[in-house]
């Protein structure tokens, strides 16, 4: 359960550097358009900080950490996150400097697929421990 508090932990300090960095670029850069940097902090708040935290809890009432596949889990899930993160920043900066590479929405997407099937993976996991 400790890895559990460890991940929500990293996530909410690389979530509060990642709202504090795209006001801090997007000034320094006099940038003034749209970017995908706007949503990488909720992102990570929200998939990485509290998803964990829910998760720590779950683990708290339904032991769903003691599952077979659950390390397995993590490791696929947090996969996925880095994935979508990863992509997100960097279209974000590409957008501030006026470019853009065109496979990296469908990266962000692959990402954001892997991220679907964790979320599915942990409900099943969950069923087998509330029954």
């Amino acid at each position: 359960m400790k890895k559990l508090y460890y991940a929500s932990f990293f996530y909410a300090i690389l979530g509060l550097l990642a709202g504090i960095s795209y006001r801090e670029i997007t000034k320094h850069s006099d940038f003034t358009g749209d970017t995908i940097l706007v949503a990488l902090h909720t992102h990570i708040l929200v998939l990485g900080f509290l998803f964990f935290l829910i998760t720590l809890i779950l683990g708290k009432l339904f032991q769903v950490h003691e599952a077979k596949s659950f390390n397995v889990w993590y490791i696929v899930y947090n996969l996925g996150l880095v994935i979508t993160i990863g992509a997100m920043a960097t279209r974000g900066m590409l957008q501030i400097n006026g470019t853009d590479i065109s496979f990296l929405p469908h990266i962000a997407g692959l990402g954001h697929t892997i991220l679907g099937a964790g979320f599915v993976w942990l409900l099943i996991l969950l069923g087998k421990r509330v029954k």
